[in-house]
């Protein structure tokens, strides 16, 4: 997870609408199995798209202004972000190589 960020209410905007590059947003919560199942995942895309891409997670339990904001009604949902707004939206658990082809037209 070293290359996977904890944003929270207090981070969001600064560390997610305000970064410079995408980012990869995981809504989710540790009693979410399908949410423990892709972090690994998550994790991989991370470290495989460090430099070009800020990837971070959002406990919904500890942050339920940013999941509300956000329409989160089940997770996991993913959520990219460009220059502050929502590009693509993914609910629950979704092949790596959908994810990756997502992040690579972002990045483009």
């Amino acid at each position: 997870m070293a290359n996977v960020t904890e944003f929270t209410d207090d981070n969001f905007s600064s560390e997610v609408l305000e970064s410079p590059e995408p980012v990869l947003v995981d809504f989710w919560a540790p009693w979410c199995a399908p949410c423990r199942q892709i972090a690994p995942m998550i994790d991989e895309i991370a470290g495989e798209n460090s430099g070009s891409l800020r990837v971070g997670k959002v406990n919904i339990d500890e942050n339920p202004q940013s999941a509300q904001a956000y329409g989160i009604q089940s997770i996991p949902t993913l959520m990219l972000f460009k220059t502050g707004e929502v590009v693509e939206r993914f609910l629950g658990a979704q092949p790596k190589a959908r994810l990756q082809q997502a992040i690579d037209e972002v990045k483009a």
